[in-house]
């Protein structure tokens, strides 16, 4: 009889701990973060008068980094979901 007791204990200590642990949280943060600055970076490079043409535009931080940075920040999100600590 107290050996059911203890089973039902530890069957409701498990169904109340968090899905995410304290890793998920760090990684969804790191993750936001590298999103928002790819986005960051991929601000300005425009010019004022639209009859003129800035070649800032088309530079490697705006092409190239900014939209990686981003990509890595969505695969950081799908690594803090699927994490799972090894205890």
């Amino acid at each position: 009889m107290a050996n059911q007791k203890n089973n039902s204990v530890e069957e409701m200590d498990d169904s109340k701990k968090l899905p995410f642990t304290k890793m998920n949280y760090i990684l969804v943060l790191a993750g936001l973060f590298l999103i928002a600055l790819g986005m960051i970076l991929m601000v300005g490079g425009g010019s004022q008068d639209p009859d003129v043409f800035n070649e800032k535009m088309f530079n490697f931080q705006r092409i190239t980094l900014a939209p990686i940075l981003v990509l890595v920040g969505f695969v950081v999100e799908i690594v803090a979901i699927f994490w799972r600590s090894k205890k």
